[in-house]
């Protein structure tokens, strides 16, 4: 018996919901949601012990935050693939069919969650590194909507852990039906998790200066995603041979690099916020 007999293929679900008992609910919106509830308690717990901020102020934050992300998600996938959407507008707010850029979301979120801190008197860059590793374990939850929905894998393999489809979904992709691809929501959702163990143990090695640990996280992210993005054959546009989304990760790590390598050179101090005078947790609104 060879291996492929052993190790069966990864299945895909026969449809996209979730059943609890008399509730039915969409599985991509209920891993989102998931993802969301246990960054923020990742945060939050991070938050309480440095007197940074509560778990609270942690909830009241994702109450803005999240919001903004969903829709600067949506948004970054409109603006580059409005072909998906001509003549269909309507299908725009229909984000539990799939369709969320994580560059819009993670961009448009912190920037609201950093307003939103600053609003309530609390030191937004020490939020911004409680929440280096929360982030990415969202992202890992996040991830098994795309199984869900049977969209987003990769080229064709016959690894033992590759993911079979309907034969709709091979066809819809190009395929014969019964061919089997890379399950990239799967590496992505594991390089996620690697991602947040490795910023928690450079944190344990080094107490960095505010705000520094989520540039790790994007660097991180950004490096993991390029390849990703790489397996990847759904449709999208290409310059030079690269899909836009493995340009805009160059981007994002060259841009998240010389950040660092600034900060380092300016002497950027590592500390941890007990030092900090302005970064306990202070009166808010």
């Amino acid at each position: 018996m060879n291996l492929r007999a052993i190790i069966a293929s990864i299945p895909s679900p026969s449809e996209g919901s979730i059943h609890l008992g008399p509730l039915r609910l969409n599985a991509y919106g209920f891993m989102i949601a998931l993802g969301v509830i246990v960054a923020v308690r990742i945060a939050g717990k991070r938050a309480e012990r440095r007197g940074i901020a509560t778990r609270d102020d942690l909830a009241a934050i994702a109450m803005w935050a999240v919001p903004a992300g969903v829709i600067g998600a949506r948004a970054y996938h409109v603006i580059t693939d409005p072909e998906l959407f001509y003549g269909h507008w309507g299908n725009v707010v229909k984000v539990w069919q799939g369709g969320l850029g994580i560059w819009g979301g993670v961009a448009l979120g912190v920037v609201v969650g950093l307003w939103r801190a600053k609003k309530m008197n609390l030191d937004s860059l020490w939020l911004l590194s409680c929440a280096a590793p929360a982030i990415p374990v969202a992202q890992a939850i996040g991830r098994w909507g795309n199984w869900w929905n049977q969209e987003l894998f990769g080229r064709p393999t016959t690894l033992p852990w590759a993911l079979r489809v309907s034969a709709n979904t091979a066809r819809a992709a190009g395929y014969n039906p019964g061919i089997t691809f890379h399950p990239t929501f799967l590496y992505e959702s594991l390089g996620c998790l690697l991602i947040a163990l490795l910023v928690v143990l450079l944190e344990k090695r080094t107490h960095f200066a505010r705000g520094r640990l989520f540039l790790y996280y994007v660097a991180g992210y950004t490096f993991l995603r390029f390849f990703i993005e790489g397996l990847r054959i759904d449709p999208a546009h290409h310059a030079d041979g690269l899909r836009l989304n493995q340009w805009v990760a160059i981007a994002v790590f060259a841009t998240a690099i010389v950040t660092l390598l600034i900060d380092r050179a300016r002497g950027g101090a590592s500390h941890s916020p007990e030092t900090d005078s302005g970064s306990t947790v202070s009166d808010h609104e």
